[in-house]
């Protein structure tokens, strides 16, 4: 099987800072596997807020995430300073793919990468389609 190799900073559109800490760190020295997706989620959600997203209080939109994934490249750990890049991999009527590389201090390539699905729902727990102004910060990320 032949891997994917890692992404640059360049394949991604915005940028969230997340310093590493050292309960972060496994037995092994190195940050452990659930971490990352952690990572993944705080990335994700600052960008969200900083965009004017509500994403917390009863007045919060409901993106609810279904699906997750990572690929892992190279180690990372306490003290290391992450730059999660954010960009969307898709956007569909209800759903989009937040896609997200973590790099390492100043590396230019990914020690890991991954994704969030996330799908807007109504007060009923139903998809919902996304409305045009949270579409169009979603936009910002594309390609």
């Amino acid at each position: 099987m032949t891997r994917t190799p890692p992404g640059t900073r360049a394949d991604y559109r915005a940028f969230r800072t997340l310093p590493t800490r050292w309960m972060d760190n496994d037995e092994y020295g190195h940050m452990n596997n659930a971490t990352y997706l952690s990572f993944f989620d705080t990335g994700i959600s600052l960008w969200q807020m900083d965009n004017g997203i509500n994403i917390r209080g009863p007045e919060a939109l409901r993106l609810l995430t279904v699906e997750t994934g990572c690929r892992y490249h190279s180690e990372t750990g306490f003290p290391d300073l992450i730059h999660a890049g954010l960009r969307i991999g898709h956007l569909g009527t209800s759903s989009v793919r937040f896609e997200v590389g973590l790099f390492r201090n100043d590396e230019e390539t990914a020690s890991a990468e991954g994704f969030f699905t996330q799908v807007l729902t109504g007060e009923a727990g139903r998809p919902t389609p996304i409305p045009d102004t949270l579409r169009a910060a979603f936009d910002t990320l594309r390609g």
